[in-house]
């Protein structure tokens, strides 16, 4: 029996038996990502049940969540290149529902970190290209410890997992081999330890993750400032002038940087330093600093005192000066974005939106 009987008998057109087909061939993929993946976990067991001090040894450096962990002194089983560009090392943010898909474990009897560690250690890829970043919480069953969330300890024993990846960055939204493979960890490290999972399905974050990209491109806004210099400004000139508004030099040695309580507010472009500036461009990432800074009218004023104080004039992208009206439709447009932030839960300069316009 040929094909175009099979889809006869099934009553499916083309594009349906295609997805049909489609939608197998990923099932079958993830049944063997399992199956190695159970198969790796039962090898790195059998390997320590022979050397309890040896698997120890091995362990990544908890204080730093697994970031510092040297490779080279465990094997690290495969579990497909999609897989693999997906996982990290977890970064030191807290888990936003907001942003992450977040799976949550829970034990009928508190479990060690260590025991939770060795098995998450078996899938954690130090040399991958993240796609996606992936975090770990732990709530703390110690009856003397304060209830919340926390980096996983060895010593400590935990009560609840949560697992979470990032949904969407400037890289765009996640993608569903990457959140289908990252689920299927999780379910995975599940049925290891035995607990419960509440996870949510993958149709329903790809979907809020694809709303979260939208939301993102529409709010990923940044402002220049032009400041155009009559005459050429020898370097050594314009770098004391800059030093004297407060502008630090950056590390790359070619732009400059202003701070606040510690924190960058706005840079400029790339100058070269051996060349006299003639044009001096100030930015500012909007939705990466609070809108209590009022960044732009910061950056604005020390534009117009580097114009007086070098003899340029403010201009805009076209080399036109630029008018009051210009900066009012700024500010208007300024007001509608932080509104935006605000009503998604998002508030610029928070760290969730580091994380998200990262």
């Amino acid at each position: 029996m040929d094909v175009e009987q099979i889809m006869t008998m099934l009553g499916l057109s083309d594009l349906q038996f295609a997805l049909a087909v489609i939608g197998g061939l990923i099932l079958i993929s993830v049944a063997i990502l399992n199956i190695k993946h159970a198969y790796a976990r039962k090898k790195a067991r059998e390997q320590g049940e022979l050397s309890s001090d040896d698997r120890f040894s091995r362990e990544p450096s908890f204080g730093q969540v697994f970031a510092e962990t040297d490779s080279s002194q465990r094997s690290e089983p495969n579990f497909g290149e999609a897989f693999s560009q997906t996982i990290s090392t977890p970064e030191k943010f807290a888990i936003d529902p907001r942003i992450d898909c977040v799976i949550t474990l829970r034990f009928d009897e508190a479990i060690s970190g260590a025991e939770i560690l060795e098995e998450i250690d078996t899938w954690t890829n130090l040399g991958a290209q993240a796609n996606a970043r992936w975090m770990c919480e732990g709530l703390n069953a110690d009856v003397d410890a304060a209830q919340s969330w926390e980096a996983l300890s060895p010593d400590a024993t935990y009560s609840e997992l949560q697992l979470a990846i990032q949904l969407a960055s400037r890289r765009g939204a996640i993608g569903v081999l990457e959140l289908s493979d990252f689920c299927s960890r999780a379910q995975a490290l599940a049925d290891t330890l035995g607990s419960q999972i509440d996870m949510p399905s993958v149709s329903t974050m790809l979907e809020t993750a694809k709303e979260l990209d939208a939301m993102a491109a529409e709010s990923d806004i940044q402002l220049s400032i032009n400041v155009l210099l009559d005459e050429p400004c020898p370097w050594g000139n314009f770098d004391a002038l800059m030093r004297q508004r407060g502008f630090k030099l950056a590390r790359n040695g070619r732009q400059y940087e202003h701070f606040s309580n510690g924190a960058l507010i706005f840079n400029s472009a790339e100058l070269d330093p051996n060349k006299s500036v003639t044009q001096l461009t100030l930015l500012l990432e909007v939705p990466l600093v609070a809108q209590d800074e009022r960044a732009f009218e910061r950056m604005l004023g020390e534009g117009v005192e580097i114009a007086q104080a070098a003899h340029g004039r403010i201009v805009d992208d076209n080399g036109i000066n630029l008018s009051e009206a210009a900066v009012i439709s700024i500010r208007q447009h300024l007001d509608v974005l932080y509104a935006n932030l605000e009503k998604s839960g998002i508030s610029s300069g928070s760290s969730t939106a580091s994380r998200l316009f990262s």
